[in-house]
This record gives structure tokens, sequence and C-alpha cells, in this order.
């Protein structure tokens, strides 16, 4: 007991809370549109909490889905792109915004494997979803592993950073070394991988 009180004490009550997120819906007292982007934008609002009243500026972002991609030789599919933000070209996992009204996450999914890979696949399924950066963002993300992949019927035309993207088939367990290594710093990518190799490990 002494040990554990060294490393803070839970607050009453915490240790019956589920483990598992709880959405929140505080009461909105003020909201504007503070930046209109041609992607996304900023928003501010004032909201109630139990003992305040914080303002907070964040990025109103649609969603995305990302696709690891995985051949029947278990080679990941990477795309390299240029990230103006961080002045860095990136291996990434194809990926994209949920920028069509609408549009249920898996149908994305497959529409940005197309448009970015020039790939369809026969099995799909939901492998894990995250929020980017809650402290900022609004973002949900979800990601998917897509098997049995062939050739889309047409190619994309790709502009802008697209226009410059490389392709890359890895091997699953050359990608988890590399993440491990601080080799690969994108975070979808990151979880993508990292949770398939924890999916295949025993008791994972």
């Amino acid at each position: 007991m002494a040990q554990a009180a060294s490393l803070g004490a839970e607050p009453a009550g915490a240790d019956a809370m589920p483990l598992s997120d709880a959405p929140v819906e505080p009461e909105i007292l003020a909201a504007e549109t503070v930046f209109a982007g041609r992607v996304w934008d900023v928003r501010r609002e004032r909201f109630r909490l139990e003992h305040s009243e914080p303002v907070r500026e964040f990025v109103a972002h649609p969603g995305a889905v990302a696709i690891l991609a995985l051949d029947d030789d278990d080679r990941v599919l990477l795309i390299r792109q240029y990230r103006h933000p961080i002045r860095t070209a990136e291996w990434e996992l194809p990926a994209g915004l949920l920028d069509v009204e609408g549009e249920p996450p898996l149908d994305a999914a497959r529409r940005e494997l197309a448009e970015e890979a020039d790939l369809v696949a026969e099995r799909w399924e939901r492998l894990l979803a995250f929020h980017t950066t809650p402290g900022g963002s609004d973002e949900r993300l979800e990601v998917f592993l897509a098997q049995g992949l062939r050739p889309a019927d047409s190619t994309f035309e790709r502009t802008e950073e697209e226009a410059d993207l490389a392709w890359r088939w890895v091997p699953l367990g050359e990608a988890v070394a590399a993440v491990l290594d601080g080799r690969l710093e994108n975070a979808i990518l990151q979880l993508g991988v990292l949770a398939l190799h924890a999916r295949r490990t025993p008791g994972g």
C-alpha cells in the first residue's frame, strides 16, 4: 500500500469506472468558427464543466480512414508522400478524409485504396480506431485491414503532393522493426502495423 500511495492515489471512485472511454456532452455556452480552411476549420467554444467554463480552440475535422493493405506474402503496402507542415517525405499507409457526405468509413477506405494505390481488396476488417490529437482536434480515424488484393480496373490521376507518391511493399516484421527503431514516425502507420503485430502475438 505504501508503494501504491507513493505513485499517486487514485481519486475516490476511480477504480469503479469502466476501462472504456466515455462520451460526454457538455453544455456549449458559445461557439464560433475563427478560421474556415480549404480542408478543415478552427473552432472556438466555451463550455460548462462542473467547476469551470473553459474556452478552447480546436481543429474541426471531418474524420479519416487508413488502410493496412497486406498481400499474400505478408507484406504491407507503404506509400511515401511529402508532408509540408513537418517538411518530411514520410512513409505512410494509404489514407484519406471522410470528405464525401454520408459515405460509410469502409466505403471511404475502399475508395482511398483505389485512388492512392490502384488496388481493390476482397476481404476487409476493421483493425482499430483512435483520436489523433484529442487535445487540439476532433479527428477520429479508423484503420482497416485489407487482404485479397488485386489491381483496380482503372487508375487515378494524382495531383499536388500525391503526384509524386512512391509505393513499396515491406514485410510486416520489417515494418514493425522500423517503427520500433524510430525510422518510421507516422503515427497511423505505427498504430496499424503494431496493432496487427500485437494481434498475432500469443495473448494479443
